[in-house]
């Protein structure tokens, strides 16, 4: 039996952390293609993708911003790249659409339910904010919803999906979403293999511990066997534990300053750090890294030569 390959996601900025947590979170076009560029040299074979506005580092869905990376991406590197269909809570769902619909990716990510998505603790810590709409854009998330409705979802899966041939990254925040994949997969709205991410450790999803780890994995195997592959982040200082425990459980792992600002107890000054720290942690463990190429072929991808960018 061939060894086991890990798959490494990185995700390079997201929209959870503001320029003011940290000066090496990458907000321009520049700073997220060299920082996405990096960290597939470092070993990652999936870059996850948001966009920032390049003038004050908020989150943005505009296609246009993310078309001034995503080429220079593709071209400097064989990585899968996968955007983003969540952007923000803030954003609408034809807003956060409107940037994969146009690249057409090989993988996106998809939020499997609407949920409260609460960042506002992030304001007890006291810091001097570069930008106004930082401190706005965290206590905002004390009253909204990030929304992900059966028909939004459904609406994804086709238009994307059946539409463009790609195929998703589903984020599971908590034991609820995996029934609500396992809901689209009984419909034939979704088939194997299938890629799950479960995300521990989000204010409004399942906590970050390693009971609830392997209480996802135990669910996820009821629902879907043998059909899927699952990787596991974790947002802030539990991101390393909680991946080295996935990928010694049998799972893939996803880094990035989109989850953790941090390499050990220090600011990550790159992406890569963490693609660099992660790696080591599976060399110890005797585990390989998969290339991008393996990764296509772990997860039936329609390969980088039919995206539209």
């Amino acid at each position: 039996m061939a060894p086991r390959k890990v798959i490494i996601t990185c995700a390079v900025t997201g929209s959870v952390h503001t320029p003011s947590m940290s000066p090496y979170l990458p907000v321009t076009p520049d700073q997220i293609a060299a920082d996405a560029i990096a960290a597939a040299e470092a070993g990652a074979s999936i870059l996850h993708l948001h966009a920032r506005d390049p003038k004050d580092g908020r989150p943005t869905a505009d296609p246009d911003v993310f078309m001034q990376f995503l080429p220079r991406i593709k071209q400097a590197t064989d990585a899968v790249i996968n955007i983003t269909t969540g952007g923000s809570s803030l954003m609408t769902l034809d807003q956060r659409l409107a940037a994969p619909l146009r690249a057409e990716p090989e993988m996106s990510s998809l939020n499997m339910g609407s949920m409260n998505f609460a960042l506002f603790p992030m304001l007890d810590k006291p810091r001097e904010w570069q930008h106004e709409w930082e401190p706005k854009l965290l206590e905002a998330t004390r009253d909204t919803i990030f929304k992900n409705t059966f028909a939004d979802m459904e609406g994804v899966l086709d238009r994307l999906g059946k539409g463009c041939g790609t195929r998703f990254e589903f984020e599971c925040y908590d034991v609820g979403h995996l029934y609500s994949l396992a809901h689209f997969r009984d419909r034939g709205l979704v088939s194997g293999p299938l890629f799950i991410q479960f995300v521990l450790g989000i204010l409004g999803g399942i906590g970050a511990d390693p009971d609830n780890l392997i209480h996802m994995k135990r669910i996820a195997d009821k629902l879907f066997g043998d059909s899927y592959q699952f990787s596991v982040l974790a947002a802030g200082r539990q991101q390393m534990p909680l991946i080295s425990i996935a990928a010694a459980m049998g799972g893939n792992v996803r880094v990035g300053l989109e989850d953790s600002l941090y390499d050990g107890r220090q600011l990550a000054k790159s992406n890569a750090d963490q693609v660099r720290r992660i790696r080591g942690i599976l060399d110890g463990l005797s585990l390989e890294v998969a290339t991008p190429a393996e990764a296509r072929e772990m997860l039936a991808l329609k390969g980088g030569d039919r995206v539209a960018f």
